[in-house]
């Protein structure tokens, strides 16, 4: 399958935590107007509730995500 160029770039919530190259997690993104989920390949083991951004698609609903700490999210001070 062709990956998905309109979820690259996305950030999203880790649902199930990965486990680095030991297997993926579970990712929900906004994206084409709604939300939607993928499993989500990282390096390094990331926990549930993660903040991610998408950096590639796999194709068949699979992406690699980078852990993501959005500034507008951050406290001001």
């Amino acid at each position: 399958m062709a990956r998905d160029e309109a979820v690259i770039g996305v950030t999203g919530r880790l649902l199930v935590g990965t486990r680095g190259p030991a297997g993926p997690g579970e990712v929900l993104v906004r994206v084409r107007g709604g939300t939607e989920t993928f499993l989500a390949w990282s390096e390094e083991a990331l926990p549930p509730g993660t903040g991610v951004l998408v950096v590639e698609s796999r194709g068949t609903r699979q992406v690699d995500v980078i852990e993501w700490l959005d500034p507008l999210d951050e406290p001001a001070g």
